[in-house]
């Protein structure tokens, strides 16, 4: 039930003129990016330390919000186009760690995102630190190389990702890089950071992303 409180502050909020981190919560960071995207990141009281609220906007508003923890894992997710839910089943057979990936520049994960009929789909991949860093917006950032593949309970392959994106350490969150199907390398996607915003900053929690912003670039989000 709290999901969806916090569902339908998102949606009355972003149709205002700003946006605002739900009651009980508490913004930390707006990250814009290219191809339309941007995310409003905060915390809650009630939530364990570590766990976040991710909101993300594409041209149109609000497109997807995603609680993680620590890890990275995806505990829940909520869309807008259309309305569904999904959840990670926990513990997963290999969860994402991100205290892994730092420590020693690689991590896999196999888990399992369960929607409200019980429906799942089992994503299976890694995360491998590149050794460089990328500096955005002052952000010192990792770069990353990661694939996976999205397929059935029974394992039948749906959909295969391969990119180049970037973790940040303090934050302990992914960004969005550059993205591609695996059987299209050269239909990139690139939705990288641009711009890094903080409560009482110019553009802090806006509802709507600014750069790329066009039917043509907005019509298809990267999965992470």
């Amino acid at each position: 039930m709290r999901s969806w409180v916090l569902i339908g502050a998102l949606v009355a909020s972003s149709e205002a003129a700003a946006f605002s981190a739900p009651a009980g919560c508490e913004g930390k960071l707006t990250i814009q990016f290219r191809n339309c995207l941007m995310t409003n990141i905060w915390t809650c009281e009630a939530d364990p330390d570590g766990e976040q609220w991710m909101a993300l906007f594409n041209e149109t508003g609000p497109s997807r919000l995603r609680k993680v923890d620590a890890e990275f894992q995806w505990l829940e997710t909520h869309y807008f186009s259309p309305i569904r839910t999904e959840r990670m089943v926990v513990p997963a057979e290999d969860p994402e760690d991100m205290t892994e990936l730092f420590a020693n520049g690689y991590d896999t994960y196999d888990f399992t995102i369960r929607d409200a009929d019980g429906n799942g789909l089992r994503y299976v991949g890694y995360d491998k630190l590149t050794g460089e860093e990328t500096v955005v917006d002052g952000e010192v950032l990792r770069n990353t190389e990661y694939a996976f593949d999205v397929m059935t309970e029974n394992g039948i392959i749906l959909e295969q990702m391969e990119g180049r994106q970037f973790v940040s350490e303090a934050h302990r969150i992914f960004l969005f890089g550059e993205s591609w199907q695996r059987d299209a390398p050269d239909l990139v996607r690139n939705s990288s950071p641009v711009d890094f915003i903080y409560p009482g900053e110019p553009g802090f929690f806006p509802n709507r992303p600014i750069y790329d912003c066009g039917a043509m670039l907005s019509s298809w989000e990267v999965s992470r």
